[in-house]
């Protein structure tokens, strides 16, 4: 997925002058700037090794570390699968098999369209009402393959 993101620059030096250009500040940083675009665009690390006084290798660090911070491109919506024990034993795969074929991606991908991308997370902390995804900051749980392509559906349509 070709993307070309226009960076509101003011509001990158907002976020740092937030945390006193800190460099300790550093995940809170590309968490906020993520909540911004879904990613750390590439064209931004250079400002946070600058203003932070931070290496470039440490930015990365964090940028791969951290499951919440990519460096990706990610769509509007992400779409996580617990896979924990309790997700797991109650059909994790199955959910996550049927929304890799409604999406036609794969785990770790995103959708042509820039819409969904499609993440395995360890735990979400909802075992009793297991299997359970998120999308963004929404939890949906008790899914079958059904359930789980109309929540996709759901978030498809255009009053999203």
């Amino acid at each position: 997925m070709e993307t070309t993101v226009e960076i509101d620059w003011k509001a990158i030096e907002g976020i740092i002058a937030s945390y006193n250009a800190n460099s300790e500040a550093l995940l809170m940083i590309m968490q906020d700037i993520s909540d911004i675009y879904n990613y750390v665009p590439p064209q931004v690390i250079p400002v946070l090794v600058e203003k932070l006084g931070v290496k470039e290798s440490l930015v990365y660090s964090v940028a791969t570390f951290y499951k919440t911070i990519s460096l990706e491109p990610r769509g509007k919506y992400i779409v996580n699968v617990c896979t924990g024990t309790a997700c797991h034993v109650r059909g994790a795969d199955k959910i996550m098999e049927a929304l890799e074929n409604k999406l036609d991606i794969h785990e770790g991908q995103t959708t042509q369209d820039g819409l969904f991308t499609l993440e395995a997370v360890r735990c979400i902390g909802c075992c009793a009402s297991g299997p359970v995804i998120t999308v963004n900051q929404d939890t949906h749980g008790g899914l079958d393959r059904s359930k789980v392509v109309n929540i996709i559906d759901d978030y498809s349509s255009p009053a999203s």
